[in-house]
């Protein structure tokens, strides 16, 4: 892709590199790369790959490795049911992500976006890839975009548009997968159709979405939708490892010419690092772009030129704005990564406990409205209550019911209560004291829920009595 005249040093920071003067979207014809980090991309991506399509297969316990059902408010992370009554943990764990993503974009600039994002992987190393060899690398697929329609690109196009429909299918029943469970997607796709209209209405629109953003919209997920590259602006700074240009020793550019004396910088201004780049910015306008994802590419690209005109590689690569200005090598630690260091440990540390002291069943017990209390001739007071009980595991638990606060008994109505695996049990029961055991007209009282003997949540409640 040939590079634009810039009218002024910093011109290229006023606008984003796929849209022209006229607000018009300039297609992106990146070439195909090649290279060490390449190939080292290729392999992190294929294990995150199968990761993704194994996972909804994997269990632990019985749960789902991970499944966010927000229709029924369920949620399974790593193995572990969490319900609404859980948010507060969640919303723990999510700012302890958060803290994380600061950090390592701190230490690690983009790294993320370049070797772990679905949106890259999926792109680059999947949908790219079959495009290159359906229509060939980036030359051909211009020329194929420019000619008319013939038979050859009906043959291309329309194969692509094919293999591109199959990949988004396979992603949105796989991403479906993890809403809703591996389970409840085999019952869609091998019952009656009719049955599960609103299932087979989602796996059609999420087919649509991830072929529309792959096959037309790409890169601008990066550049425009996805809040993380606009707000890598804040939290990188001049110690983040970033991939930048060595302006020092590239400048000042010109062209290469065999056996001559060279007096200028290493770079010979080939544009081979803007022809590889994903996005279609000159890494050698500076570090911090806002379109680069640190997909490494223009290294690769770089390093070769680099060996075939005797130069050393390095020209580009991973390095600090700091250390390339300075000539320093990069540190790791600074000030800034050892707080963010210290605030993730504490959330963690938070985290850690609050699982760690989580019952498996959290109980809800409220009295009966409507009700008021009931004497006995055995001189006791008797209160109407209603529970609700939820399993957080994936183990059906027959329960019982006892007083742990003060001597009396608990009555069931009904059917005693059975707890079904990740549901909810509900029922309504008599609370019975004796009234010389209680303080006044409003008692608090403690009721253990047990399975096979063990407590296994508690619940405080209100129990009303006549005045003494």
């Amino acid at each position: 892709m040939a590079s634009k005249v810039q009218t002024s040093p910093d011109e290229f920071r006023d606008h984003i590199s796929t849209v022209d003067e006229h607000g018009k979207r300039v297609w992106v014809y990146p070439k195909k790369p090649k290279g060490k980090l390449y190939d080292y991309r290729k392999w992190v991506s294929y294990g995150l790959l199968t990761l993704l399509f194994v996972g909804p297969f994997i269990k632990i316990n019985g749960l789902p490795l991970l499944m966010l059902n927000v229709v029924e408010r369920k949620f399974v992370i790593f193995g572990v049911l969490f319900w609404p009554q859980d948010f507060f943990i969640l919303v723990l764990a999510f700012l302890a992500l958060v803290v994380f993503i600061i950090l390592f974009t701190v230490v690690y600039g983009r790294l993320f976006c370049g070797w772990v994002c679905p949106q890259t992987i999926f792109l680059e190393m999947v949908f790219r890839r079959i495009e290159y060899l359906i229509e060939g690398d980036y030359t051909k697929q211009r020329a194929l975009d420019k000619m008319p329609w013939n038979t050859e690109k009906i043959l291309k196009k329309g194969s692509k548009t094919v293999v591109f429909l199959l990949i988004s299918f396979i992603i949105a029943n796989t991403f479906l997968a993890y809403i809703i469970g591996i389970d409840a997607l085999k019952q869609i796709v091998t019952d009656n159709p009719m049955n599960h209209l609103g299932g087979l209405s989602a796996i059609v629109v999420f087919t649509g979405v991830f072929y529309w953003v792959f096959a037309y919209f790409r890169e601008q997920v990066c550049t425009i939708v996805c809040p993380y590259g606009r707000l890598q602006g804040v939290m990188l700074d001049k110690k983040s490892l970033t991939v930048a240009y060595d302006y020092g020793r590239g400048e000042p550019r010109g062209k290469f010419r065999k056996g001559q004396e060279r007096t200028e910088g290493d770079c010979i201004d080939c544009h081979q690092c803007v022809q590889v780049c994903p996005t279609g910015i000159d890494i050698r306008n500076g570090a911090q772009q806002l379109e680069c994802i640190n997909c490494t590419a223009c290294i690769d690209a770089c390093n070769d030129i680099m060996r075939l005109i005797d130069k050393p590689e390095g020209l580009i690569r991973y390095d600090s704005e700091e250390a390339i200005a300075e000539g320093k090598s990069w540190k790791l630690f600074t000030p800034r990564v050892m707080g963010y260091s210290a605030v993730l440990a504490l959330l963690l540390l938070a985290l850690s406990a609050l699982l760690i002291i989580r019952d498996n069943a959290e109980a809800t017990i409220l009295r009966t409205p409507g009700q008021l209390y009931q004497k006995t001739e055995q001189g006791t007071v008797k209160n109407l209550y209603n529970i609700s009980v939820i399993n957080k595991t994936n183990t059906e638990m027959p329960l019982t019911l006892k007083l742990l606060s003060s001597d009396g008994t608990i009555k069931v109505v009904g059917n005693e209560l059975v707890l079904p695996a990740q549901g909810i049990a509900e029922g309504v029961f008599f609370a019975e004291i004796p009234k010389e055991q209680l303080t006044g007209m409003n008692s608090e009282i403690e009721i253990g829920v047990f399975h096979n003997d063990e407590l296994i949540t508690t619940q405080e409640t209100k129990f009303l009595a006549p005045a003494k």
